[in-house]
């Protein structure tokens, strides 16, 4: 018998040459294919910022992410131009206070009216009123007993019939009786009640004329004596008004007490009135680094208090003409109740600069917007465009 041997070598070649021929194919495949792009390769590199030690200095890899912008000098004309609120004048506050304690029954006047002298406010029921009453009915009767009792003792006297140190001590306790009552009086009158109508309530009247600009009372409130208590009522005569503007230390050299001011309100924008300066605050607020000045005007009718107002103060002597610059808006950070710019230093390096910012500009021709810039700054000085990109880089 033949015996068949049976050969796996062609098997074990063939499968050794099949991954070898999907290598080929898949090589010869991707010969006509352009290689793709990597998305990660076309993002801008990033920019590193490193600390230099110093809180207002800072380095960056790539500046030109951050365009730089140079400072332009801007005159002012000599004014300066800041707003306020419109107060009443302190001098001219008169407090509405009631000397009898007790509870209130009935309010006639409330916050806002314009009130005049001796107008009734409102109505107290008090019992100090109502033992005032009783002392001085009770004074009254006793000075009339001490009456009768020396002229009793002046007959005696004169028939003999008294000796003269009984006749003295009744002439002493007629004067004591009279004392008393006029004591008595006097205390009705200082709570505020009327001798001839007596009762225990108490009518509280505006002791002057102008606008009531504070109330503390409420109707069926209690009313305390002066110790530790609150005005019933704050009347105000507004008849000249103060202006509170915020000046800040920088522009304070211009201002003098006297100087003239320009006031616009903005319920009347078309209307100018002219206002001094009174005083110029002696305290400096550590937070804005302003101080208040406060102008003084005769109220035309139309000043309400807590109004805004904008003020232009034409500054004198040397502040006339004073030099200031102007950056894009945009390139003041506002930080803190701070101005700050990010001023170029070179070599990658910025560094942050505390600014003083003023008003806000329409730029001729162009929707950006300036901002005046009186101090920090000078015309040249080169600041990023944009310091609020640059802040919130800093702050990755």
């Amino acid at each position: 018998m033949t015996r068949r041997v049976l050969s796996f070598e062609p098997l074990r070649a063939a499968r050794l040459a099949f991954p070898a021929a999907l290598v080929a194919a898949s090589l010869l495949t991707g010969c006509g294919e352009k290689p793709k792009s990597d998305p990660a390769a076309e993002v801008p590199p990033a920019t590193t910022v490193v600390n230099t030690g110093d809180a207002g200095n800072m380095k960056v890899d790539h500046p030109e992410q951050f365009p730089l912008v140079a400072a332009v000098k801007y005159s002012d004309a000599g004014t300066l131009s800041v707003t306020g609120t419109v107060t009443p004048d302190v001098s001219r506050n008169i407090p509405v206070v009631s000397l009898a304690s007790g509870r209130v029954i009935e309010i006639n006047a409330k916050l806002g009216d314009t009130v005049q002298k001796g107008q009734v406010l409102l109505k107290v029921q008090s019992a100090d009123v109502s033992g005032a009453f009783a002392g001085y009915r009770s004074a009254v009767a006793d000075a009339k007993l001490a009456a009768t009792q020396l002229d009793r003792a002046k007959v005696l006297f004169d028939k003999g019939a008294l000796a003269q140190k009984d006749l003295e001590v009744a002439e002493d306790a007629d004067a004591k009786a009279k004392i008393t009552v006029e004591n008595a009086l006097e205390q009705i009158r200082v709570l505020g009640a009327d001798v001839n109508h007596p009762s225990s309530t108490v009518e509280i009247v505006a002791p002057a004329s102008g606008v009531i600009t504070e109330q503390n009372v409420a109707a069926a409130g209690g009313v305390k004596t002066l110790d530790n208590s609150p005005n019933l009522f704050t009347i105000s005569d507004l008849s000249t008004v103060w202006i509170l503007c915020d000046v800040y230390e920088n522009d304070l050299g211009g201002i003098h007490a006297g100087q003239a001011v320009d006031l616009r309100l903005n319920a009347y924008p078309d209307k100018v009135f002219a206002g001094k300066v009174g005083s110029i605050g002696p305290i400096l607020d550590p937070a804005t680094r302003t101080a208040k000045v406060r102008v003084e005007l005769q109220n035309p009718g139309l000043m309400r208090v807590g109004m805004f107002v904008a003020a232009t103060f034409h500054l004198a002597g040397g502040a006339q003409g004073r030099a200031s610059v102007t950056v894009p808006a945009t390139a003041v950070l506002h930080l803190h109740d701070r101005d700050w710019v990010y001023q170029s230093a070179g070599n990658n390096t910025f560094h942050r600069v505390e600014v003083s910012g003023g008003a806000i500009l329409e730029s001729p021709g162009s929707s950006t917007k300036l901002q005046v810039i009186t101090s920090g700054l000078a015309p040249g000085d080169k600041v990023v465009s944009n310091a609020l990109e640059m802040q919130n880089t800093l702050e990755q």
